[in-house]
C-alpha cells in the first residue's frame, strides 16, 4: 500500500507540474512576443528569445572589452569584415565581399559589400572602415585592449598596420609594416566590428552604452545587471533574417536559477549549465543540451611582479600542489581535460610532448623551501564571480585549491568583486593570485599565447604581467612567418619557455554545456564563445 499510495502522489505531484509549466510557457509567450490569432484564440509562434546568462556586459562597443559577456551581444549588432564559418574559424566573407593579397604579405585590398546601412541609416562604406581603424589604432590599450593584436598602436615599434586608405566607396586597401600570418584571421574577431562613424562622433565616450552598427539586431536597452533588450534590424542586408523579432540578454547569475528559470519557461536558452545537472535536462523532454565546441582554457594566474610570485620556484610548486584531475572529477563530470599548456590541443601549434605538472606535494614543499618559503606564506586567491565556459563553479574550484594550497603552508584568502570591477583589477595586475580564463578568438596559437602572455600584452590580457624577452622574439617570429609547419615549431617552442616559468597554473581545457527549450532551433554555438542569433527561430 505504501509504494502504491507514493507513486500516486509522485503521479499527482508531476501532472501539477507539468501543468505549471504548461502554463508559465504559454504566459512566457505571450509576454516575450507570441501573438494571439484573433480569429482562432491559438497563440502563434514566438519570435522573442531571451538569453539566461551569468553576468552582465562591461560595454556594448566591442573594442572597449575583453570579456565574452560584451560579444555575446554585440555580436548581434555589429559586423566584421571577414566572418569565420558558423561552428568554426575558418574565414568567409562579411562586410568584405572578397579580398586580394599581394605576394609579400603586405597589402591587403578588400571589395566592401554595397547597399549595407547602419542602424541610424548612414551608409556602410570605405571610409567608415578607415573612420573606425583610425580611432582604433590612435588610441590605447586602456581605451582598446584588443588591438594590440596588431602589435600595438600607432607609432609604437610593434604595430603592423602602416596605412588604412580608400581606394574608392568601396574599396579598402591595409598596408602592412611586415607580414602577419593570423592578420585575415584577426579582422574577423568580435572586437573588430565596424561601427558608424556618425554615432560614434554623436556619442563620444557614451557610444559603450549606445551601440550602432550593421548587424541583424538594432540595440533598444540596458537595463544595468538585468537586461540588455535587441529588436529586429528591418533593413538587415541578408534578406529573410534575422528570424527573431527580439532578443533580450537577461542576467541570472547562479547556473541552478537560470536552469530553474528555462524550465519554468522564463528564458528559452542559458549557458553555463553544470556539468551535474545535465542529466536533469537531459531527462525533461521539454529541453536540450548543447554543447559549446571546446576552445578555451581555465587558469589560475600568479602575477610574476608581486611578492612571492616574482619567483619562478614558488611559481611551479603551485603548479606541483594543485590536484587538477580531482577538480575536473568534482566539478566538470569528464567534460574537461586536465591542461599542461596556456592553449587547448584543438589549436595548431600545441605540444603535445609537455605534460601537466603532475601534483605532488613532497615537491611543492621543496621548491617553497629553495626559494625562502619552507613555512609557506599568506596570499589572496581572487575567485569569478560568475560563471564561465571553462569555470562553471568558480567558487567552489576556490575552495578545494584553499584546501590543497593549506597542505603546503600557504594560506589563501579567497576573495570576490562584481564582474566588471574583477576583470579592472586583473588587467591593473592588482591580484596576487586569482583564477580567469579564455576563450579563443580565432582559432590560432598567436591567439592564446601572444595575446594572453606576451609583454605586449601587459595591461590588456596578460593579466599575470609576465614578460620574457625571449619568448617575445619568438612570438613576433611565428606572427611574421608565413610557413604553417614553421609557425608551429615556434610555437612549440614558446610553450617550453611558458611551461618552465610558470606564469599560471593550467587548469582544464572544457566542453561548454549549454540548454535550451526543445522548440529552439538553428542555435549554433561557436567556438569563439559568442554568435549572431541570426538563424534562431521556434519550432
Amino acid at each position: 500500500m505504501k509504494k502504491k499510495w507514493s507513486f500516486k502522489l509522485l503521479f499527482i505531484s508531476l501532472l501539477a507540474f507539468s501543468m505549471l509549466l504548461a502554463g508559465c510557457n504559454s504566459k512566457t509567450n505571450e509576454a516575450t512576443g507570441g501573438k494571439k490569432d484573433s480569429t482562432s484564440g491559438n497563440v502563434s509562434k514566438k519570435d522573442t528569445l531571451v538569453y539566461g546568462r551569468g553576468g552582465d556586459s562591461t560595454s556594448l562597443d566591442p573594442i572597449t572589452s575583453t570579456e565574452g559577456e560584451t560579444f555575446k551581444v554585440t555580436e548581434n549588432i555589429f559586423e566584421t569584415l571577414i566572418q569565420y564559418g558558423d561552428q568554426d574559424t575558418t574565414i568567409h566573407p562579411g562586410l568584405a565581399e572578397s579580398w586580394e593579397v599581394t605576394p609579400d604579405g603586405l597589402t591587403y585590398k578588400f571589395k566592401l559589400r554595397q547597399g549595407v546601412k547602419f542602424h541610424d541609416g548612414t551608409d556602410f562604406n570605405a571610409k567608415a572602415v578607415v573612420f573606425n581603424f583610425d580611432r582604433w589604432m590612435n588610441g590605447n590599450a586602456d581605451s582598446f585592449p584588443y588591438y594590440t593584436m596588431f602589435g600595438g598602436f600607432k607609432g609604437e615599434k610593434g604595430h603592423v598596420i602602416k596605412e588604412v586608405k580608400a581606394i574608392d566607396d568601396y574599396t579598402v586597401q591595409f598596408v602592412l609594416t611586415r607580414p602577419q600570418a593570423p592578420f585575415l584571421k584577426n579582422l574577423a574577431m568580435s572586437p573588430f566590428g565596424i561601427a558608424s562613424p556618425e554615432a560614434v562622433k554623436k556619442y563620444g565616450d557614451k557610444f559603450r552604452e549606445h551601440p550602432v552598427g550593421t548587424g541583424p539586431f538594432k540595440f533598444v536597452e540596458w537595463k544595468q545587471n538585468d537586461t540588455i533588450t535587441l529588436e529586429k534590424n528591418p533593413d538587415y542586408w541578408q534578406k529573410g533574417y534575422p528570424k527573431l523579432n527580439k532578443v533580450i540578454f537577461r542576467v541570472i547569475p547562479e547556473n541552478t536559477a537560470r536552469l530553474n528559470a528555462l524550465a519554468n519557461g522564463e528564458i528559452d536558452i542559458m549557458d553555463g549549465l553544470n556539468n551535474s545537472d545535465e542529466a536533469t535536462v537531459k531527462a525533461n523532454d521539454k529541453l536540450q543540451v548543447i554543447e559549446r565546441p571546446s576552445m578555451n582554457v581555465g587558469y589560475i594566474g600568479l602575477t610574476t611582479t608581486h611578492k612571492p610570485f616574482d619567483n619562478k620556484l614558488v611559481r611551479q610548486a603551485m603548479n606541483y600542489a594543485i590536484d587538477k584531475k580531482a577538480i575536473i572529477n568534482a566539478f566538470y563530470g569528464g567534460k574537461a581535460l586536465e591542461a599542461a599548456n596556456p592553449m587547448p590541443p584543438s589549436i595548431e601549434g600545441y605540444n603535445k610532448s609537455i605534460e601537466p605538472y603532475p601534483y605532488d606535494l613532497e615537491k611543492a614543499k621543496q621548491l617553497l623551501k629553495e626559494a625562502g618559503y619552507e613555512k609557506g606564506f599568506e596570499t589572496d586567491l581572487w575567485a569569478m564571480p560568475v560563471a564561465r565556459p571553462y569555470m562553471p563553479e568558480a567558487q567552489k574550484v576556490a575552495e578545494v585549491i584553499q584546501e590543497s594550497l593549506s597542505k603546503i603552508g600557504v594560506k589563501a584568502k579567497i576573495q570576490s568583486v562584481d564582474w566588471a570591477t574583477y576583470l579592472d583589477k586583473a588587467t591593473k595586475g592588482e591580484f596576487d593570485m586569482f583564477m580567469l580564463g579564455w576563450t579563443g578568438d580565432n582559432g590560432d596559437a598567436d591567439n592564446f599565447l601572444y595575446t594572453l602572455l606576451d609583454k605586449d600584452s601587459i595591461g590588456s590580457n596578460n593579466y599575470s604581467y609576465y614578460s620574457n624577452d625571449q619568448l617575445h622574439d619568438i612570438l613576433i617570429k611565428a606572427q611574421t612567418e608565413t610557413d604553417q609547419a614553421k609557425r608551429n615549431a615556434l610555437y612549440e617552442q614558446a610553450q617550453v619557455i611558458i611551461h618552465d616559468d610558470a606564469p599560471w597554473v593550467p587548469l582544464v581545457h572544457s566542453t561548454p554545456l549549454l540548454a535550451a527549450g526543445k522548440d529552439v532551433v538553428n542555435y549554433l554555438p561557436h567556438p569563439t564563445g559568442s554568435e549572431a542569433l541570426t538563424k534562431v527561430e521556434f519550432k
